[in-house]
């Protein structure tokens, strides 16, 4: 075994495929307390402070008093960093990081060198105040990337601290790029970006980034794929100029191991010296009974900024959580979920 049992603390809601007739515990990111750990796993043992990445789809995930992540996903938490703003960041950190180190290539954040006018790196991250796009955002300033440029709504002014220049999707679509390519053209880069990661990847945004990426050397990763998520999947696609990747972090539990190895070790490292910060946080109320609440405000439409985490400890035993919703609307909702095609890995 080379997993560490954690007792979980605190529980931060993602969302995951769903299946029918398939019972399973989807918490995905964790923060407690190593309960033991199998006989391989040498870098961590009992009563270590941890938040942890469990593997997506499998058994014993942190919607539990005891979850079980891989040692390569788990990181220690330093003594100033509570259970609840950890468990903020492994699963949407190492998201970011996948897409914009391994699937975009862009430039490391150590040994970083202040670049030239001429050889600077702009991005653009729809959806920066999403907790993917946040991370995204912090990453790519420790790695000297210029301009930032974030596209968000109702949080704007939390994207302030995270970008160099913030442009309202609310405004419409047109009045969006307008002022991106405004952006670049002031940026002195023309009107046109290279790199572009979608946090988003729904909603009319894969669209929307296309218009104003380069359709020569563009690179683009979206945390959805267009042929499910565009909004005619069936005619969507990228110009052959353009190298366009959907970001799986489920990658870092199979083909990219070592990458989930060196992450996690190094996000416990920015967090001890404050140079990466916790994504904010709501803790919702009634243990993992709440957890169906926070489905429900993310199903509303009522999360912006936020990350949703839930004390396992504060959880009632005297009765089973429940929203009023019929078995029959649960059914057909999961029925006809746009992830029920998703490519996971087995």
């Amino acid at each position: 075994m080379v997993r560490p049992l954690l007792k979980s603390f605190c529980s931060a809601l993602i969302l995951t495929r769903s299946r029918k007739n398939w019972p399973h515990n989807s918490g995905d990111d964790i923060a407690g307390i190593v309960h033991s750990v199998g006989k391989d796993v040498f870098e961590f043992k009992p009563g270590d402070r941890v938040a942890a990445m469990h593997r997506a789809g499998k058994e014993n995930g942190s919607y539990a008093e005891y979850s079980v992540a891989p040692y390569w996903t788990t990181f220690r938490i330093p003594q100033h960093v509570s259970f609840e703003a950890a468990a903020t960041v492994p699963t949407a950190a190492m998201t970011a990081a996948i897409a914009l180190y391994v699937d975009m290539k862009l430039p490391l954040p150590y040994g970083v060198v202040e670049p030239k006018d001429e050889k600077r790196t702009p991005i653009l991250i729809y959806g920066v105040t999403s907790a993917v796009g946040a991370f995204a955002a912090k990453l790519a300033r420790l790695s000297g990337l210029y301009p930032i440029i974030g596209i968000a709504g109702r949080a704007g002014d939390y994207a302030q601290t995270l970008v160099d220049h913030v442009v309202d999707y609310r405004q419409g679509d047109d009045a969006a790029v307008a002022r991106v390519e405004e952006i670049l053209n002031q940026e002195g880069l023309g009107n046109k970006i290279t790199h572009v990661f979608d946090a988003i990847s729904e909603g009319g945004s894969l669209e929307t980034t296309l218009r104003f990426l380069d359709e020569n050397r563009g690179i683009v990763s979206t945390v959805l794929p267009p042929s499910l998520f565009a909004k005619d999947p069936k005619t969507f696609k990228y110009p052959p100029g353009v190298t366009a990747i959907n970001s799986t972090v489920p990658r870092v539990h199979s083909t990219h191991e070592d990458f989930g190895y060196l992450w996690s070790r190094y996000f416990g490292k920015l967090l001890a010296d404050g140079r990466l910060k916790p994504h904010p946080f709501e803790v919702v109320p009634g243990g993992l009974h709440g957890v169906l609440i926070g489905l429900q405000k993310l199903r509303d439409g009522k999360a912006s900024a936020i990350k949703y985490v839930y004390n396992v400890k504060d959880t009632p035993t005297d009765s089973p959580p429940t929203l009023g919703i019929s078995s029959s609307a649960a059914t057909q909702d999961k029925d006809q979920h746009q992830l029920r095609s998703f490519p996971f890995p087995s």
